[in-house]
């Protein structure tokens, strides 16, 4: 599905109030002209937990878990380029790698010469797509990692989903988009993982 052009990718982000809360200026938003592409506001200007309650699927609004207060903690293990925002193209949302762990599923999508999106990459995508989000149908977004003081990774990975309005979700959330975390070794039958192929300053 072709995304809508970056000039109406930035006046829905504007009608949002995101340029003002990033602080964006008309100079930051001159990108290239590139077809089907998604244009990114850089996690240093813009916190995903600030974002998750724009996202909508059947008039609910996204919510963070609550299990996950430290979602703004857990930065890019890829290289973004060094501007307030850049367009990143080719966006899948990785179904055929469905039950397959983060862990198998990372080496699949760099030797295939892409590279896995961040949670905040992944939440600006629905912003503008939120039809990409299916029941059954939803996506991990594997290239945001929490580092522990330890220096080694925490092994919860952020993901994209529906929630049924079970447990802690609570039943108002059902059918909300859920931001939220899945073990970097488990699988999960209805969680693909969402790459592109390249991010373009």
């Amino acid at each position: 599905m072709p995304f809508p052009p970056l000039d109406r990718q930035i006046q829905r982000l504007d009608e949002l109030g995101v340029l003002e809360l990033a602080q964006l200026s008309a100079r930051d938003l001159d990108v290239p002209d590139i077809d089907n592409a998604l244009l990114v506001v850089h996690p240093d200007r813009l916190k995903t937990s600030v974002l998750a309650p724009h996202l909508r699927h059947k008039d609910k609004p996204g919510f963070v878990v609550l299990d996950m207060p430290d979602l703004d903690d857990f930065t890019p293990t890829v290289e973004l380029p060094d501007r307030p925002v850049y367009v990143i193209t080719d966006i899948d949302r990785g179904d055929g790698m469905a039950n397959w762990t983060p862990e198998d599923a990372l080496p699949e999508i760099t030797g295939a010469g892409r590279t896995p999106l961040t949670v905040g990459e992944g939440v600006q995508w629905l912003l503008h797509q939120p039809e990409a989000l299916e029941r059954t149908r939803c996506f991990m977004t594997i290239a945001s990692r929490l580092r522990k003081p330890d220096g080694k990774y925490d092994t919860r990975t952020p993901a994209i989903w529906i929630s049924n309005g079970m447990g802690r979700d609570g039943r108002g959330h059902k059918d909300a988009p859920k931001v939220g975390w899945c073990w970097w070794g488990n699988r999960h039958t209805w969680l693909g993982f969402a790459s592109a192929a390249k991010r373009t300053a």
